[in-house]
């Protein structure tokens, strides 16, 4: 069992940058693949990232690569997601997410096995 606690969200404007933290607690978060997810009102959650455990891999949503980062500290329990130019169109509850198992499919939320709550980002134009 791990929890995840998401926090940095706010309200930004357009083109600006933000970073997001996610803090684990209950197990490392070396022992995941560790992801983001969006979800807008109205809409299907949406993958952002995803980073494998050593750090050294990455995955990108089309619509955030080149703008957003994600990278891990795993002597601090903690993922980060850099976001830079962003659009109002990014505005979003962030989830951070964890899958213990590599697939193809890590686009797929059903694929994570542990969600946290979410924090809120706003882009104003």
């Amino acid at each position: 069992q791990v929890q995840l606690v998401e926090s940095g969200g706010g309200l930004v404007q357009a083109g600006g940058s933000l970073r997001l933290s996610c803090a684990a607690s209950g197990r490392t978060v070396s022992s995941f693949r560790m992801g983001w997810f969006r979800q807008a009102p109205g809409k299907e959650r949406e993958f952002v990232a995803l980073i494998l455990r050593s750090g050294g891999t990455t995955y990108y949503g089309d619509s955030v690569k080149g703008r957003f980062t994600i990278s891990r500290d795993n002597a601090k329990n903690t993922v980060y997601l850099q976001m830079n130019s962003l659009k109002p169109e990014d505005t979003a509850l962030y989830y951070c997410a964890a899958r213990e198992y590599y697939s193809n499919s890590y686009y797929n939320r059903d694929e994570y096995d542990f969600w946290g709550q979410g924090t809120q980002v706003t882009v104003s134009s």
